[in-house]
């Protein structure tokens, strides 16, 4: 499964409140944000930490499902788990059966991305960007023990 964060160009000065998409791909089906109408871009420094947060009950086995609702924005995405298998559905249907490890590694990927290359420095102004480093921060803790070594 891959996962992907990007952030829409032209908005002019860098801010906590930029738009962008998520891109959820696999095996089933993709769940994206990307092109659709009514536009589903959504506040992704808001939306990712909702993400990251979303996830970590689920990985943690302290709960079976997870939903995710993007911040100013109509893009979902759902989470069931299994005893070995977690289901990933979006708004058109499942994408992937993956491992926690696989979910775990896939969401970690895209969030470090989405701050090395657009929060590294943080902007002392932005608080959504010490939000976002504070959840990033918290997934990596709760992700370390599940993630399968490289």
């Amino acid at each position: 499964m891959i996962v992907k964060f990007t952030v829409r160009a032209d908005q002019g000065e860098p801010s906590g409140f930029d738009r962008g998409d998520i891109v959820c791909s696999g095996p089933l089906g993709e769940a994206s944000s990307v092109g659709q109408v009514p536009d589903q871009g959504m506040m992704l420094y808001l939306s990712v930490p909702e993400l990251l947060d979303s996830l970590a009950g689920l990985l943690t086995r302290r709960s079976v499902s997870a939903s995710f609702a993007a911040i100013d924005s109509s893009f979902r995405l759902d989470f069931r788990t299994t005893r070995k298998t977690i289901t990933v559905k979006g708004g058109s249907g499942p994408v992937a059966h993956v491992s926690h490890a696989e979910l775990a590694e896939a969401v970690l990927s895209a969030a470090e991305e989405l701050a090395s290359r657009h929060l590294a420095p943080p902007h002392p102004e932005h608080h959504a960007s010490d939000d976002y480093l504070a959840a990033l921060k918290r997934f990596q803790l709760v992700t370390a023990p599940i993630r399968e070594p490289k």
